[in-house]
């Protein structure tokens, strides 16, 4: 085994952040375990004067990979955006048999390359399988043995998840969502969110176009609430579509009942995940300082009470938008089955 395949198989340190596709080759950097612990996002956000990277050739990181023997045998977490999933993410990585890895920046490049067609800089899908097979191996590296670990992918890395959930692997994988109107409210209380929504909304009506097979709509004719609900059955629909492929693997989350009930529900998701976490363990990381801190910036204060507040006030000042959303949710149910299906696959979140 030479140098690189004994490092990749050691532990997760070197860590795969970017795929460069004119050179072909992977950028690898340096993350501890606290590193990994602290880190909201594995993306651009990690990277300081300090850090040191290096990029290695494809075909050298293939060979390393298979020297090493390495196992694709991660979970994931698959969301459709300010659901709670990061919150999910660090509560179970707070377990000591779960590894939590957030939006790693390497996953959402293969889905941004599976969104254009043809491919443009792989000779086909067996070169595209082949790095992705390589790059999930690498994400399923712990540092303890007995760590299972559990990808949080980004909201647009669903258009991945049933190619994903069919894998020879047979993935295990936690959904989750929101009622439309409780979707609607969340982004509608923040100017971040629906700044963010707006800048989504171009690449969301193209995917939804594509699976319901028509250009239905155009964003220009759309007001706010309905842009957000059409966010909704995007990300939705992705969902439900990879649902189909994971059968008995999948396990749906809805937030709100997460909050409502968080020790029960994050029991039940440790124990998808082949966790089996006591009572004790359960009630110590909800009592923990997770649940009352903002999950993506945790130097901040956030809890569910504040959270409530949040869409409360969205609700009274948005609320005709909010009724927009949902008129025109009703209405794309009724005349394409993919939304329909969308919507009714909400009845299986807890």
């Amino acid at each position: 085994m030479n140098d690189i395949a004994e490092k990749l198989g050691r532990s997760p340190e070197l860590f795969p952040f970017a795929l460069d596709l004119p050179g072909d080759n992977v950028t690898f950097i340096r993350l501890s375990r606290s590193d990994y612990e602290r880190a909201s996002f594995l993306d651009g956000r990690l990277l300081g004067p300090q850090t040191s990277s290096r990029p290695l050739q494809w075909s050298e990181v293939a060979a390393a990979i298979e020297a090493a023997q390495l196992m694709e045998r991660c979970g994931f977490i698959f969301h459709i955006g300010h659901v709670g999933s990061t919150l999910l993410s660090r509560l179970i990585g707070s377990h000591p048999g779960i590894f939590s890895l957030r939006e790693p920046v390497i996953l959402r490049t293969f889905a941004q390359l599976r969104d254009q067609e043809p491919q443009p800089h792989f000779g086909g899908d067996h070169d595209f399988d082949a790095r992705l097979t390589g790059c999930l191996k690498l994400l399923s590296r712990t540092f303890e043995k007995h760590q299972f670990p559990v990808v949080k992918a980004t909201s647009f890395v669903s258009e991945l998840a049933a190619g994903l959930l069919s894998r020879g692997a047979k993935p295990k994988a936690v959904m989750m969502s929101v009622s439309p109107e409780s979707y609607m409210a969340t982004i509608l209380g923040g100017p971040n969110s629906r700044q963010e929504a707006q800048m989504l909304a171009p690449g969301r009506l193209r995917r939804l176009h594509r699976r319901i097979g028509t250009e239905a709509w155009q964003l220009a004719s759309l007001s706010e609430g309905e842009v957000l609900a059409l966010s909704w059955a995007c990300e939705m629909s992705a969902l439900a579509q990879a649902a189909n492929s994971g059968g008995r693997r999948v396990f749906w989350v809805n937030f709100d009942q997460f909050l409502a009930n968080p020790e029960a529900l994050l029991s039940a998701v440790l124990g998808h995940f082949g966790i089996e976490g006591t009572a004790k363990e359960v009630r110590a990381i909800i009592q923990g300082p997770e649940m009352r801190r903002y999950s993506k910036a945790p130097e901040h204060g956030y809890d569910a009470d504040l959270r409530r507040d949040v869409i409360d006030t969205a609700r009274a000042t948005h609320g005709a938008e909010i009724r927009r959303g949902l008129a025109w949710l009703n209405r794309a149910a009724e005349q394409f089955a993919v939304v329909r299906d969308a919507t009714h696959m909400l009845n299986n979140a807890r």
